[in-house]
């Protein structure tokens, strides 16, 4: 059994080959911004430019400038602040207007659209924390910008292009909604305090706003997450209703933790830890091959989604967060045990030891199914994201004393 130590010294060389990986592969020095559709060996077979994988790679260089003294390299900083640019020049469907595309072509022209505000969200996320990097107000104030207009969007207010869902559709609410409202308010959030002088009274009721309806999705006395409910919080009927999402849950769980310890809720992050970190893995875990699952039926059917039972990386990624970020708040039996099961799994069955990175999907026994490192739905953002904190969480838990090994 690995050291809480040996974990951290795995967890920072893994998050430097991965950061190297995009480094290597992914810059476009000729027109900005980021390539992610990547071959195993970094080789781009797609030169197509997500937004929200701009988005998400800006805030991955930012924080590793800004938070990492080893990352504190001019390159890294530039690298990000032509990502930012690229945004700003090329992501707005019209000039003036808060709509982006989806996706760009390499020279920056709208190629798609998607009516779901991620993003939008995205965008924010990496030019708030590029703007604390460079210390440039432009940034943090474009980010801030798309928040409010997202917010606007979830409670009714017109946007662009029309809604998500044609009339007469029966209202519901994804997880992933309030989920990524709730980390922009949190990324707002960093520095200001909860109240007095300097406090941010409008994100903090975004804050409230996004966990309130995040835990809407705690159905059946807080045993399962479901991914999609009424606005009001009801079960909807079909496989749409009783679909679970242990990625997203756990991901869910380590976000309200972070604003149960902002704001000294107790019981709020109790509740987190049980019901949105505790409960996914028990219902998530594939007792037989080992790994989470990609999606489950809260009745126990089979999921209609095709990929259910593959291996993802980004829900192994969010588990391991959560579990140290619940073990930091209060620690529990078996926490840092299910951290290195969990762990384990991740480093032996998605790391790549001969190019780099990750493979992102695995079949249910734990083959690699797909060898690209990235695509529009996977790039520089949730391993990286997760390794980062991660070597912060296992640096706090070491200082204060927690050890792997079983209280005596």
């Amino acid at each position: 059994m690995a050291s809480l130590s040996e974990w951290r010294e795995r967890v920072a060389a893994a998050l430097d080959e991965t950061v190297t990986f995009w480094e290597r592969h992914s810059h476009d020095p000729e027109h900005g911004g980021f390539f992610s559709c990547l071959s195993r060996d970094g080789s781009v077979y797609d030169d197509t430019k997500f937004v929200w994988m701009q988005g998400r790679q800006i805030w991955v260089y930012s924080r590793l400038y800004r938070t990492f003294p080893r990352f504190r390299r001019p390159e890294l900083l530039e690298a990000a602040r032509a990502g930012g640019e690229f945004l700003l020049r090329c992501a707005r469907l019209r000039p003036g207007s808060p709509r982006v595309a989806f996706a760009l072509s390499r020279t920056g022209t709208p190629q798609r659209l998607q009516r779901t505000p991620y993003s939008e969200l995205f965008c924010a996320m990496g030019l708030d924390e590029l703007g604390r990097a460079t210390g440039d107000a432009q940034y943090r104030a474009a980010a801030r910008e798309w928040v409010l207009a997202v917010w606007g969007w979830v409670r009714g207010a017109p946007q662009e292009w029309g809604p998500c869902r044609p009339p007469g559709c029966p209202p519901q609410q994804s997880f992933g909604v309030p989920m990524m409202l709730l980390v922009l308010a949190l990324q707002l959030l960093q520095g200001a305090p909860p109240e007095g002088e300097g406090a941010d009274p409008q994100m903090e009721e975004l804050a409230d706003w996004a966990a309130q309806h995040l835990l809407l999705h705690l159905q059946r006395g807080d045993q399962v997450v479901l991914e999609n409910v009424t606005p009001e919080g009801q079960e909807l009927g079909g496989s749409l209703g009783r679909l679970m999402n242990p990625g997203h849950a756990l991901e869910g769980g380590w976000l309200v933790l972070q604003l149960a310890g902002r704001r000294g809720a107790r019981a709020l992050g109790r509740r987190a830890v049980a019901a949105l970190v505790e409960q996914p893995l028990r219902w998530g875990w594939d007792p037989e091959h080992g790994g989470l699952c990609a999606f489950l039926d809260a009745d126990g059917l089979c999921p209609t989604q095709l990929e259910w039972s593959m291996k993802l990386w980004w829900p192994h990624a969010e588990a391991m967060v959560a579990l140290l970020a619940a073990q930091r708040f209060e620690p529990r039996p078996g926490l840092l045990q299910q951290f290195q099961r969990v762990a384990t799994f991740l480093f032996d069955k998605f790391r790549d030891p001969e190019h780099g990175e990750w493979f992102g999907y695995l079949s249910r026994e734990g083959n690699v199914a797909l060898t690209i490192k990235g695509g529009p739905y996977k790039g520089c953002f949730h391993m990286a994201r997760a390794l980062l904190m991660c070597e912060e969480l296992l640096g706090e838990l070491l200082e204060r004393g927690d050890s792997l090994d079983p209280p005596q």
